[in-house]
């Protein structure tokens, strides 16, 4: 009975991945020269790797993404970082990080660009 089951979700893993369509696999990785699959990632897949590279070189962990560009050598993402937690939580200090990572997510450079209380709204 286990074979039964084991069989079953092998056939069923199986089907769903030859049901990927190509279009949606060939939107996420390109060949490069050298005929290596190289990452390309997209808005989302830039904010998840700015997010990981600034949690281990800011002060505070990533709280969010509040922009994604696209440059000429990958992603330029602006993360909300929880520098100094307070309470109540509304005064906790807050820092937007400026982050550029290269088109396979890779950490270019990073920069503090502006430092706020939680509870403040924008100018």
């Amino acid at each position: 009975m286990a074979e039964q089951r084991e069989r079953r979700s092998r056939r069923t893993s199986a089907s769903s991945a030859s049901s990927a369509s190509p279009a949606s696999t060939a939107a996420t990785t390109s060949r490069s020269r050298s005929g290596t699959r190289a990452r390309v990632p997209g808005p989302e897949d830039a904010a998840r790797h700015a997010c990981d590279r600034i949690d281990g070189l800011a002060v505070g962990p990533a709280e969010g993404v509040s922009a994604v560009t696209r440059t000429d050598d990958g992603w330029c993402v602006a993360v909300d970082v929880l520098e100094l937690p307070r309470i109540p939580d509304t005064t906790s200090l807050m820092a937007t990080y400026e982050v550029e990572i290269d088109r396979s997510g890779e950490l270019l450079q990073y920069r503090r660009v502006r430092r706020y209380r939680r509870g403040t709204a924008d100018d």
